[in-house]
């Protein structure tokens, strides 16, 4: 017997203090996944804090419960970088990523910026998959990731 396809969820997602109880508690969550995949912390670099967030949206389903967040920061020349891209477990394949993620490009598109850019971790198949197929290409390894072996970057171009 074959597994239903996940029901797409229905959800808000607002602009959030990247400090909010709820957005911490995701950005935990998202930390004990990572860490469980690599045995340890892999993130180089500075870790974001609420002072360098440009933007940071937690979405919520129809009930108000946090099922995802994620955020934009600036790298340099204007370009944001996606940080603590994440949605629980139960909510994925629902569409509730591919809604995050647009509503980070459109904030990178209102801010003028010419591409906007990641990183996702060598064991994160599926995010790899997702950035992929939504129209992020494989770029090398920048700032702290230029010399992180666990790291993959991406970027994607955005419409002038």
């Amino acid at each position: 017997m074959s597994t239903p396809a996940p029901v797409p969820s229905v959800v808000t997602i607002a602009i959030e203090s990247f400090d909010s109880a709820d957005a911490q508690r995701l950005r935990a969550a998202q930390r004990i996944e990572i860490d469980a995949a690599y045995g340890y912390d892999t993130e180089p670099g500075e870790k974001p804090t609420a002072d360098d967030m440009v933007v940071f949206f937690v979405a919520r389903d129809s009930a108000g419960s946090p099922v995802g967040c994620g955020g934009l920061r600036m790298v340099a020349d204007g370009v944001p970088e996606v940080k603590r891209m994440y949605v629980r477990s139960e909510h994925r394949g629902t569409g509730v990523a591919v809604q995050l993620l647009r509503r980070l490009e459109e904030a990178a598109d209102a801010m003028e910026a010419p591409a906007i850019v990641l990183e996702t971790g060598t064991e994160q198949h599926a995010a790899i998959r997702f950035y992929e197929r939504e129209g992020y290409r494989r770029i090398a390894n920048f700032g702290p990731y230029a010399e992180a072996p666990l790291s993959v970057c991406y970027a994607k171009v955005l419409q002038p």
